[in-house]
């Protein structure tokens, strides 16, 4: 079993409340638009894996670091992450030609900064958009994404209000 701790778009800025999370978590996934070695630096430094791609404000030191596209597996579950992804019936046409390819049971994306959990049966997968933790962009409240992988069954899932932005 593996406890998860999905973030995006923070756009540079760290979030000490997340501090908590990040410790209980196994593993720490950013699904883009990281903002700052800064930020690299104050994940890694939690000693867990961290698992990312970049976004499109990123540059291209972090560009450097992550992939567009991040496909692994976690117990038997496959993951597909990428930053702009969209969500079920509204999928970029990129993403839309590579799911028969990937096939992944968990596409996780950021972007759009509003926290989904959907299902999508036409793909036969779950979508995950933690929203943002970050201060930049139209949300209101900071979010994140907590969930334990346990083989091929994603269980617990919390979203994780951290306040107004």
């Amino acid at each position: 079993m593996k406890k998860i701790l999905l973030i995006s778009d923070n756009h540079s800025y760290i979030d000490i409340k997340l501090n908590t999370y990040i410790k209980e978590a196994d593993e720490i996934w950013h699904a883009g638009d990281i903002g700052s070695l800064e930020t690299v630096d104050w994940l890694k430094g939690f000693g867990k894996t961290l698992r990312a791609v970049y976004g499109n404000i990123d540059d291209k030191k972090i560009r450097d670091l992550f992939p567009e596209d991040n496909v692994f597996q976690v117990e038997s579950t496959k993951v597909w992450m990428t930053h702009i992804g969209g969500y079920p019936g509204r999928y970029s046409s990129r993403v839309k030609a590579l799911f028969p390819v990937i096939e992944p049971m968990l596409f996780v994306c950021g972007h759009s900064h509003i926290v989904r959990l959907e299902q999508d049966k036409k793909y036969n997968h779950w979508v995950f958009n933690p929203g943002s933790f970050g201060n930049v962009g139209f949300h209101q409240v900071k979010t994140a994404i907590r969930f334990t992988i346990e083989e091929n069954n994603i269980r617990n899932v919390e979203v994780i209000n951290l306040g107004l932005r």
